[in-house]
């Protein structure tokens, strides 16, 4: 896979765990692309505010079935893809710094984040003899439609902004790079990673 080449089958998951409206969706980007060479999975939800001992069964397996069922349903189809063809690929998923951090009614959001560095790490093991690469991205406080309910609260920026040594929230524009790296022939020997991106959250 040359570099020139590397978008070659980017595909960008649906917010879906459907399987078979996953397994359709990855027939036809091949059938109009030809190949997938790279699979970010970057959907997820998040459903914060309900006290754990208050949480619902329902709830709980909302949020486990898209950040967790939708990871598996398209890492698999991706990987079936690049098994078939011989030449390897890129496997990211969008992790969280929850998995990292306490989340205080957000044990749900917080567990699935975790749970895909866990299945990232074994599919690095699994697979590196394909020649197949995997790894996660974890951001900060980034301003996208999930987490803008939070901004409107004066006191959650009083309390998280004064933390971010950039003193900005994170833009959907600061991943590109990242994603272009990880989709290119420039990270070949690159698998495993967890990579954060948060302004310096973490280290503050």
């Amino acid at each position: 896979m040359s570099n020139r080449n590397w978008l070659t089958g980017l595909f960008g998951i649906l917010l879906n765990s459907d399987e078979n409206q996953v397994e359709e969706c990855f027939a036809q980007t091949i059938e109009k692309l030809g190949r997938v060479d790279a699979c970010f999975a970057n959907a997820g939800i998040g459903q914060i505010g309900t006290p754990f001992h208050e949480m619902r069964v329902e709830e709980w397996h909302k949020v486990f079935g898209i950040n967790m069922d939708g990871v598996f349903v398209t890492f698999r189809s991706s990987i079936r893809d690049m098994l078939d063809r011989e030449e390897g690929g890129s496997l990211v998923v969008t992790s969280s710094l929850s998995a990292n951090y306490g989340m205080p009614t957000g044990e749900h959001y917080a567990a699935t984040k975790a749970g895909v560095i866990a299945i990232i790490r074994a599919l690095v093991v699994e697979y590196a003899r394909y020649n197949i690469r995997a790894n996660a991205i974890l951001p900060g406080w980034i301003e996208t439609d999930m987490t803008s309910p939070l901004f409107c609260y004066d006191k959650f920026k009083e309390s998280v902004m004064p933390r971010i040594p950039q003193r900005r929230w994170g833009v959907p524009e600061d991943f590109g790079p990242i994603a272009v790296y990880f989709a290119s022939d420039s990270s070949q020997y690159h698998s495993g990673d967890t990579v954060v991106i948060d302004g310096g959250y973490s280290c503050f």
